[in-house]
C-alpha cells in the first residue's frame, strides 16, 4: 500500500496559503480571494476544504450558520513536514545537493546568503 503523500497538491497549496494569510476563513472567504486571480467555482472551493480537512490539513468550528475554516497546524510546522519530505524523496535525505543547487543556480540572494551563514554559525 502507498504511503499518502504529506504534500499538498498545487489546489490545496493555494487555499492554504490563504487560510494562513486570513488566520481563519470561510469558504466565502477562500472563494473570494481565490477569484481575484482566477475563476473558480464556489462549490470547487467548498469541496476542495471538505477534503482538507478530511486529510486534517484544516480544522472547522460551525460560527452561525457558515463553518469557519483555521490551519490544523501552524505554517512553520506544515513547511517543515513538506521541506522534509522534499528533501527525502528528491535527495535522498540530504539537504546538501540541494542548497548547492540553490547557490549554483543563483536562486539565493546575498542577503540569504549571509542570513543562512549566520544561523550556521549560532547552530554549532
Amino acid at each position: 500500500m502507498r504511503r499518502r503523500s504529506r504534500i499538498f497538491t498545487e489546489q490545496e497549496l493555494e487555499i492554504i496559503k490563504i487560510v494562513w494569510e486570513l488566520g481563519t476563513a470561510t469558504v466565502r472567504d477562500v472563494y473570494e480571494t481565490l477569484l481575484t486571480h482566477r475563476k473558480i467555482a464556489y462549490t470547487t472551493v467548498m469541496t476542495m476544504m471538505k477534503i482538507m480537512e478530511r486529510k486534517k490539513y484544516l480544522t472547522k468550528r460551525l460560527n452561525g450558520r457558515a463553518f469557519v475554516y483555521a490551519p490544523a497546524q501552524p505554517k512553520k510546522q506544515m513547511i517543515r513536514v513538506m521541506v522534509r519530505d522534499f528533501v527525502n524523496r528528491v535527495f535522498n535525505g540530504s539537504a546538501e545537493p540541494l542548497l548547492l543547487h540553490l547557490v549554483e543556480d543563483r536562486q539565493l540572494s546575498e542577503k540569504d546568503l549571509k542570513q543562512l551563514a549566520k544561523i550556521i554559525r549560532e547552530s554549532e
